[in-house]
């Protein structure tokens, strides 16, 4: 039974026994003397001919020759390998979003140019958004290059998860945020007098909001990209459970939108917003009941190891999620450009964006020169 079927102990292979496990994995792989190319020898292993940290939950067969290089790693997307459909499921929605924003910032029709500032939060956004599905397909495709490379990889993809869901604060915080009640210091002021009976003017309540909320959700991605990057460390027994978790996270910033439908009537004034983002929120919930109980492959080991897995289902329905949220923050921005509150800034938009990205590379580079570090998906 594989490791990573198990729960984990003190007897945890450290770095060096991961090594020998890759070089010893490398030994089988590879042929011998015969001269036959390594694809024609064993083109697919299972998970007793490869380390233990490239071992996923409950998949037995279907994995790649370790270590690849860069061109069989290409080679192997249009091969049923256990990560073909991790690629696939994944680059389908990339290009799509690709077309979607295209569309948006230059066949929109608008008179807004592509480069005016009132569209830099969705520059903002759509980076997050194709940067997200970018790196997913690049840490599936080359994560068997080497454990280094795949360690280096994943922690690029958790990145590019914070940056996503940093981005997509700063879309709600220009687009989304300015046209809810719950913002509006004219209606809440009022609306906690009536139905609290306390007099308090909401005014100072909701601007020191709106000047937190940029600065939580940059510290939030920070922080969870480094609780993501810890969670590939022998410390960490539960690392998929801990990942949805921390991603969950970033989600908070969301709140005003479903206080806003609890206590307004969101669905009568706003019905493309709660539509949507409703149902945003449970495809998120089966994105994450997937991710985190590895059902179907659970149940049955080894039948869903190439097709059905839920890695795939995970994909599938995170995608699911970003669609009917990318309907909703255009839809916002159509309501902004109709009356602009104010123009967004550089530094409030893509400024925020860069110090993001400094940091989170950062963090990376801080994880890699540890020598402590375990490769696990």
């Amino acid at each position: 039974m594989p490791r990573r079927l198990q729960p984990r102990s003190a007897g945890t292979k450290g770095p060096q026994a991961t090594t020998a496990a890759a070089l010893a994995a490398t030994s089988r792989s590879h042929p011998s003397a015969s001269g036959d190319s390594p694809a024609s020898a064993k083109p697919l292993l299972r998970w007793d001919e490869v380390p233990d940290d490239f071992v996923e939950c409950f998949i037995l067969s279907g994995y790649r020759r370790l270590p690849c290089t860069a061109q069989e790693c290409l080679a192997s997307v249009l091969k049923p390998t256990n990560e073909t459909l991790n690629f696939w499921t994944h680059f389908i929605p990339l290009l799509l979003f690709l077309s979607k924003f295209c569309r948006l910032f230059f066949l929109s029709g608008r008179d807004v140019p592509f480069h005016h500032p009132w569209l830099l939060p969705l520059w903002c956004y759509a980076s997050g958004v194709l940067l997200t599905f970018a790196m997913s397909c690049t840490a599936h495709v080359f994560s068997c290059l080497s454990l280094r490379l795949r360690a280096a990889f994943f922690y690029l993809d958790y990145a590019s998860i914070s940056y996503y869901g940093f981005g997509s604060t700063v879309a709600y915080y220009y687009y989304l945020l300015p046209s809810l009640s719950l913002l509006d210091a004219r209606v809440m002021t009022p609306y906690v007098q009536q139905r609290l009976g306390w007099h308090v003017d909401c005014t100072r309540l909701i601007a020191t909001y709106r000047a937190l909320v940029l600065p939580v959700a940059f510290v939030l991605a920070v922080a969870c990209t480094v609780a993501c990057c810890k969670s590939r460390t022998d410390w960490c027994s539960y690392p998929f459970a801990l990942r949805t978790f921390v991603f969950v996270m970033p989600l908070s910033m969301a709140c005003p939108i479903m206080l806003e439908s609890w206590l307004f009537d969101l669905r009568g004034e706003n019905p493309t917003l709660f539509v949507h983002f409703y149902r945003r929120y449970f495809w998120l919930v089966v994105a994450a009941f997937f991710n985190v109980s590895k059902i179907p492959e659970r149940i049955q080991p080894g039948l869903f190891d190439i097709i059905g897995h839920s890695h795939q289902l995970f994909h599938i329905f995170t995608f699911l999620s970003i669609y009917d949220q990318v309907y909703y923050v255009e839809e916002g921005l159509r309501q902004f450009l109709k009356a602009p509150p104010a123009a967004p800034t550089f530094l409030g938009t893509v400024g925020y964006m860069l110090l993001l990205v400094v940091c989170l590379g950062l963090v990376i580079k801080k994880f890699l020169n540890s020598a402590e570090f375990s490769s696990k998906k």
